[in-house]
């Protein structure tokens, strides 16, 4: 069976976070076997703020415009989501939930694991995104990784980045990959038989 996994960068900042940790992610995932690996970066999907006078979950795939159009089929594309994502002010990204709440059957029955980084780790953020993948039918992951400062200001700060700085990581990330590969292996069986 064929199994892809995305990866969805939440933040659009100029100079963000995001970059180092998704190269890391890039590099410990991209070479295995059970999954292909997708990255999908919401910098690449400009959209406007939700405005759609029918609710996605309603009107199943049909979109309002081609950029939403393309996002959503990226969305649909994968079995399985890794939401990477920033904690503002103790919470995520507009830029992730307004792309979120422009689809619904795409994420219907999948599960998402979540990697946060910023204050405690981003752990107010994917608190918050556990409840919104719950409204969307999805199965949100136990498992994340969460980026404190300890490794977060060494990688912000090194004169040349490298994906061994998260390093530390590794064994958490390990698990949360295992429990994503589970779920979206079991799910995809369970959508395939209707």
């Amino acid at each position: 069976m064929s199994l892809r996994l995305q990866i969805i960068i939440g933040s659009t900042r100029p100079g963000r976070f995001a970059d180092k940790p998704v190269a890391w992610l890039v590099d410990r995932l991209s070479d295995r076997d059970d999954f292909e690996l997708d990255v999908l970066d919401l910098r690449d999907h400009p959209l406007p703020l939700f405005d759609s006078p029918t609710s996605p979950a309603r009107s199943l795939r049909e979109y309002p415009n081609e950029a939403v159009a393309a996002l959503g089929k990226r969305f649909d594309s994968a079995d399985g989501y890794i939401a990477l994502t920033s904690e503002y002010n103790h919470g995520y990204p507009a830029s992730l939930k307004n792309a979120m709440d422009y689809v619904f059957p795409e994420f219907k029955r999948k599960p998402m694991a979540f990697v946060g980084y910023g204050n405690v780790g981003g752990a107010r953020a994917i608190e918050q995104l556990r409840l919104v993948t719950i409204e969307f039918e999805m199965a949100p992951l136990r498992h994340a990784v969460h980026i404190l400062g300890s490794v977060m200001l060494p990688a912000m700060t090194a004169e040349e980045f490298s994906p061994s700085l998260f390093e530390s990581l590794d064994e958490r990330l390990e698990m949360l990959i295992k429990d994503l590969v589970w779920w979206a292996t079991a799910l995809k069986i369970a959508r395939d038989a209707g």
